[in-house]
């Protein structure tokens, strides 16, 4: 877009709006056009890009950009792309197993949403949320059992066990 137009177009509408006042300010308007011209159009430009901004809040999967190229700005309609989700990746590449899960149906909800949204099956959320969850690095599993004493232990008290005697 060539924002020469519009700089002519205000130059020439001040040099009317000083035709009045004579021959001495009209020349004084056309100077005063000509030493406002990289200010006009600076300003066009941050109007442009202020328009940009606000429309791409509102678009959904596409952005507007402003690219100068020389004087020129040019207006460019940038789209998102949607690549399809990864197939989940197999930590031994064995065979495949039947695993019965029960959850709440509120979480089972929350899954389904989630899969549906990335556009995949719900079995290839959750392989992929395992796998994520059991490859993590510095996370390793925990088995429920004391370290020092080898004994099975309630969820979440792991490590947490105080021996001693106490005195009342």
């Amino acid at each position: 877009m060539d924002l020469t137009p519009y700089l002519e177009t205000l130059r020439a509408d001040l040099t009317a709006a000083a035709a009045p006042g004579g021959s001495e300010t009209q020349r004084a308007a056309d100077l005063l056009g000509h030493a406002l011209e990289a200010s006009a159009r600076l300003a066009l430009l941050e109007a442009l890009s202020d328009a940009a901004a606000e429309i791409t809040t509102r678009l959904h999967g596409a952005g507007v950009e402003v690219r100068l190229r020389g004087r020129e700005a040019d207006l460019v309609v940038t789209e998102a792309v949607t690549e399809p989700a990864p197939e989940p990746p197999t930590l031994d590449g064995g065979d495949l197993a039947r695993l019965t899960l029960r959850m709440p149906e509120a979480l089972k909800n929350h899954v389904e949403q989630a899969a549906a949204a990335e556009g995949i099956s719900v079995n290839a959320w959750l392989v992929r949320a395992v796998t994520a969850a059991a490859t993590q690095p510095g996370a390793p599993p925990r088995s429920g059992r004391s370290e020092r004493s080898g004994r099975a232990e309630p969820a979440g008290r792991q490590g947490k066990r105080i021996t001693g005697f106490a005195q009342a």
